[in-house]
């Protein structure tokens, strides 16, 4: 049996063999390896097998978890394991020095605080870095370093006065080795300074290089007949991309068409980056080291050079450009009744906006008027949307719908913190690109096509089980945790909408669920509740879909699968999916904690959001920071109820759960080190003279 000899294999390879390797080694042809995975996933489900960082190795080699060390925060931090799944949280007493980006083996509690994984490290295999990135001071003429990134937030002695005559206060860079200065990036709050230091602590690439410039340079700007042979032509099909007012990389466009026989014909046509980035080129190299696009507030890192990412492969209004189609027949229930790709050519009819788009759809006269000409493809993609989206619900899809902070600036200066507006044009999207992405990953799996997924695995039951007691007291209940699944989490979400506790609630069940993550295996999409699901949409800024774009264009060819290294691709994809994502959250809190800065003394609404040994930590509603209301600036004795997440007073007074929403005052606030306290707004009656 197949099994019997995987699990020698893997005895003889404790560090574990990636999938493609496992088949070469007991030389299991392409025919089979449908039946081969269902046979290794069996014994995963069976607990003899584990999976780590697109690796399968035997359960009982991996008392020692390989990771890499991710967000510190003061007294903590978290390690990703390899392959994903559930962080594991790191005491600042055994984080042994370790750093964001550091390589770390990690021996694991598997009931920690809170009945969280809690580990230690054990060992520091690789650093990520070799800088040490905070804010110099001086204490009896003594420098040191107040370090970002250091769980246990110790002072770090540095070994002299620098030459480069850092003053108190200054954010700078000391080697970590030596401990010497070697670069100040000056006062926190000067102009720019934060995304500075953003880029260099997350080893960001503001820079091409210059062979990857030079090629880009030299790509004709003119498309010739032979790039246009041999494609499908869409030109005359009204197409429109629909994007944010301030996006600038336009990879989706959009049409759609009534059938006689009933239903749709939707077009899903995405910008053919691979007719333009060959593999091994400088420009794949320097895309596959990015991984993705990353967007600040004002500054993109973009993944691809700007003559591709917002020129060639921008699919801009009423310029021809290639593109990979999808074209979908969909029947009036929103199901898919027929497939096709192909490579293609279109040229979009607007550049629109979500806002536009949601004027229409309200009855905006004015608007609808500027666009006569899509008005009513766009009505009939509404009803389209909305039936996918029903029945995507009704298959157990999770729609948290989270409100995202976005800031509103006026001559480059911060004026508000608001909540993003997401509407009905945003969904319709959406429904369109999740269509599309579940189409193509359909069709690799069943054309037993080696290719990357994204993949989103069943949460852990022991999450389950804390989500069900957190979710009781506001009267929501689950099936037994090993029963659940995705349709009863959705539920729970909708019965939790116009409570108190929506907010929480939703949180919640979003931190039981585990980190959707690239991966050459497919094991489904448990939050879209889908078997097959990869991302095929956005290949100008994210590398997966561009390789992705090369496997279906390599099936539509009818040539044969090449040996690309999709273990490698998908495990970096994930690791620079993640680290854009922390530094797009830095920069952005930064730049809020700054704005609240000036507000010190104010009161504000907040949430308790967790509780740690240090006090409770409260979410300011219309900020969307967290900040620390200490148990000492609690009136009265209290004591945390670990197991509950809860705060009890030891006599009769005010009990605190999280949920519950507080008044607090603003007391501190440092923008650099993300950090900010409270102590608890004067109660009315005591106001009173």
């Amino acid at each position: 049996m197949i099994t019997l000899k995987v699990l020698a294999l893997l005895k003889k390879h404790k560090e574990g063999l990636p999938f493609d390797e496992i088949l070469t080694e007991l030389g299991v042809n392409r025919r089979d390896r449908a039946k081969a995975l269902e046979e290794i996933r069996k014994l995963e489900a069976r607990g003899q097998v584990r999976y780590r960082r697109s690796r399968f190795l035997l359960a009982e080699k991996t008392d020692l978890v390989r990771g890499r060390f991710v967000t510190a925060r003061p007294g903590f931090g978290f390690v990703t394991p390899e392959g994903g799944g559930k962080d594991i949280f790191i005491p600042a007493r055994h984080a042994q020095g370790a750093l964001p980006g550091d390589e770390v083996t990690v021996v694991v509690n598997e009931c920690g605080k809170f009945g969280k994984p809690e580990g230690k490290v054990e060992r520091i295999i690789k650093k990520g870095r070799t800088a040490l990135l905070g804010v110099y001071r001086e204490r009896g003429g003594v420098p040191f370093l107040q370090p970002f990134d250091s769980p246990s937030q110790d002072d770090v002695p540095l070994r002299s006065r620098s030459k480069l005559g850092p003053a108190p206060g200054m954010i700078v860079e000391a080697d970590r080795a030596t401990l010497a200065v070697t670069r100040v990036f000056g006062m926190p709050e000067e102009p720019g300074v934060d995304a500075h230091v953003v880029v260099q602590r997350y080893g960001l690439r503001p820079q091409f290089p210059e062979e990857a410039l030079s090629e880009a340079s030299g790509i004709p700007e003119v498309l010739s007949p032979g790039a246009i042979e041999g494609r499908r032509d869409f030109r005359d099909w009204p197409s429109v991309t629909i994007d944010g007012e301030k996006a600038q990389d336009f990879d989706d466009a959009v049409s759609i068409r009534r059938l006689t026989t009933g239903g749709w014909l939707l077009g899903v046509h995405i910008a053919d980056v691979s007719h333009y980035v060959r593999p091994a080129s400088p420009l794949d190299r320097e895309a596959f080291e990015r991984g993705t696009s990353v967007y600040f507030p004002d500054l993109t890192l973009p993944m691809l050079p700007e003559k591709l990412s917002n020129d060639l492969c921008s699919l801009r209004p009423r310029e021809p450009r290639l593109t990979v189609s999808a074209l979908m027949e969909i029947g009036d229930d929103g199901r898919v009744r027929k497939t096709e790709f192909a490579p293609s050519i279109i040229r979009t009819a607007h550049r629109m906006t979500y806002t536009s788009v949601f004027k229409i759809f309200e009855g905006d006269a004015a608007e609808a008027e500027a666009y006569a000409d899509v008005v009513p493809d766009l009505l009939l993609m509404r009803e389209l949307a909305r039936i996918l989206r029903e029945r995507r619900l009704a298959e157990g899809s999770l729609d948290f719908d989270l409100v995202e902070p976005e800031l509103i600036y006026e001559k480059g200066k911060l004026l508000a913190v608001a909540a993003a507006e997401r509407n009905e044009a945003h969904r319709l999207i959406e429904e369109f690109m999740v269509t599309a992405n579940v189409a193509v990953a359909t069709a690799f799996s069943e054309k037993n096509i080696p290719a990357v997924y994204r993949v989103h695995p069943r949460p852990d039951v022991g999450d389950l089980e804390k989500l069900r007691d957190l979710i009781f007291p506001f009267g929501l209940t689950l099936p037994e945790p090993a029963k659940v699944r995705s349709k009863d989490l959705q539920r729970v979400l909708k019965k939790a909408e116009g409570l108190p506790g929506e907010k929480f609630v939703g949180r919640q069940v979003l931190r039981a669920m585990k980190l959707a993550v690239y991966s050459t295996g497919n094991v489904g999409h448990y939050g879209l509740a889908q078997v097959h699901y990869t991302h095929f949409t956005s290949p100008i800024r994210r590398y997966p879909d561009l390789v992705v774009h090369r496997i279906l264009k390599g099936l539509l060819a009818r040539e044969e699968p090449g040996r690309l290294p999709l273990d490698a691709i998908a495990a970096k994809s994930s690791e620079r999916e993640r680290n854009a994502g922390e530094a797009e959250q830095a920069l952005l809190e930064w730049r809020i904690f700054r704005f609240l800065k000036d507000r010190l003394g104010d009161e504000f609404n907040g949430m308790i959001v967790d509780v740690i040994k240090a006090g409770l930590i409260v979410e300011v509603d219309e900020y969307f920071v967290s900040g620390l209301l200490p148990f000492d600036s609690l009136r009265g004795d209290y004591e945390p109820k670990a197991a509950a997440r809860r705060l009890r007073p030891r006599r009769r007074r005010k009990k605190f759960d999280l949920g519950d929403e507080v008044r607090v005052l603003l007391v501190s606030c440092d923008p650099a080190l993300r950090r900010m306290s409270f102590v608890p707004a004067a109660d009315p009656e005591e106001r009173r003279p």
